[in-house]
């Protein structure tokens, strides 16, 4: 019987160094990606039955590429595993359709059981969070969505690489599209937010957890 095959995605180097040779103690690593953008990349190449991946990430947040990979391959299960503890964050995960949520100050014992559990279509959370989640929903509150805007995807794509910084030819180049379209994705989330500077989009963009 072949073993469950795992993509990994985190920008934080050494806490990848800890984690691999723990993973492959039980599990196939069939990539690791440092980013959004080369998760999505290596999820489509590979097809995983497992990723295993942080929220915040350059490029392309976590939740973003969920949306996008979770949709392009059904078969795959994907665990979050970050350092948000804030319920909203946690529902909307289970919202784009994560099967699991971890902290990343859970021990290698729960990290490894949360892995198996999603594996065979079951769903997860750490107990950290589980009871507090409970609580919620029995005193008939459900946890608010972190999205106050319905901007698009491909907004959201635009808006988190301006807030890491990058110009709106670079922009248009990782997303494959000119920089006249980029521009007027750029105008159009200004609008919508009612934004006067790229400072007021940063804002939103950490606010909304797109970046650090």
């Amino acid at each position: 019987m072949s073993r469950t095959t795992v993509l990994m995605a985190d920008d934080h180097t050494m806490l990848m160094d800890g984690l691999v040779p723990l993973v492959r103690q039980e599990f196939d690593i069939v990539g690791v990606a440092s980013d959004g953008r080369a998760m999505l990349e290596m999820a489509r190449q590979r097809r995983p039955h497992v990723i295993v991946s942080d929220i915040s990430m350059p490029l392309l947040n976590g939740l973003d590429a969920a949306r996008i990979i979770l949709k392009e391959l059904a078969a795959t299960r994907l665990l979050f595993m970050t350092m948000h503890s804030d319920l909203p964050l946690a529902a909307e995960a289970f919202r784009v359709g994560a099967s699991g949520y971890i902290l990343k100050l859970c021990g290698a014992d729960e990290f490894i059981k949360a892995i198996h559990c999603v594996a065979k279509g079951a769903t997860y959370i750490t107990p950290l969070l589980a009871g507090d989640l409970v609580s919620t929903l029995l005193a008939g509150k459900a946890p608010e969505a972190t999205r106050e805007t319905p901007l698009t995807l491909r907004q959201r794509e635009v808006l988190q690489l301006l807030a890491e910084g990058k110009t709106m030819k670079e922009v248009a180049t990782l997303l494959k599209i000119s920089t006249r379209t980029a521009e007027s994705h750029k105008y159009e989330i200004m609008r919508q937010l009612g934004a006067q500077t790229t400072a007021d989009l940063i804002r939103y963009a950490v606010r909304m957890k797109l970046v650090c």
